[in-house]
């Protein structure tokens, strides 16, 4: 099989959302593939795909989730053949959650799915989560961004206090800042002053690959 031909069928293998699938397909591609060419063109290539279904309402989420474990169970494979360190917290450390007073989960969880399976170390502190949560949680764990959704109008305001808190804790200028749901958008987050907003997971993982890894 060719390279392309390898990539397809790891890809497809991911989106069929089947662990055994999976390892099989990482099995044959190891004999011909780096570990990080299967990893990024094609593992990750199919979870990125199963997040565009999933938004187009092809895939649901007990699909997503099944999927993210089988591509792990395949990463897992591959550790021996990987550098130390090459497979946890490569990226960088993402605190992720739903702003207090909003109750939303699904999509939030999808996000933090999607980054971790990309291969970002990520901390989801939930729904409903007050300010000074989501600070603890940034200087427990050292991260290097925060993701905040919130899917009401009336709760936009608390990405807007978490950017507050950063700035008076002295801590925003090493934190990136990124803000979702439904009622956001690009002005809102120019507004607030976040690094950038994301429609959607696929774009949230894109998004935090250019801020923190300069993709």
């Amino acid at each position: 099989m060719t390279k392309d031909e390898l990539f397809s069928e790891l890809s497809n293998a991911v989106i069929s959302c089947k662990k055994d699938k999976v390892l099989e397909a990482v099995e044959k591609a190891r004999r011909e593939l780096d570990p990080s060419e299967i990893i990024d063109k094609g593992l990750a290539a199919g979870m990125n795909e199963v997040g565009i279904l999933f938004e187009k309402g092809r895939l649901f989420l007990p699909h997503v989730m099944m999927a993210a474990d089988a591509m792990t169970a395949g990463v897992k494979l591959l550790e021996d053949d990987l550098p130390a360190g090459a497979v946890k917290g490569k990226l960088g450390t993402i605190v992720n959650g739903t702003v207090e007073g909003d109750v939303h989960d699904i999509g939030k969880s999808i996000v933090s799915t999607m980054l971790q399976s990309a291969g970002f170390e990520v901390h989801d502190v939930g729904r409903d989560v007050p300010v000074q949560v989501f600070i603890d949680k940034i200087r427990e764990v050292d991260a290097d961004m925060v993701g905040l959704s919130a899917l009401m109008t009336t709760t936009l305001l608390g990405q807007k206090e978490v950017i507050t808190c950063l700035k008076e804790e002295g801590i925003r200028d090493r934190v990136k800042v990124m803000v979702g749901g439904s009622p956001a958008t690009q002005a809102w987050a120019d507004k607030i002053g976040a690094d950038c907003y994301a429609e959607n997971a696929s774009e949230a993982v894109m998004k935090a690959k250019e801020l923190l890894c300069g993709a």
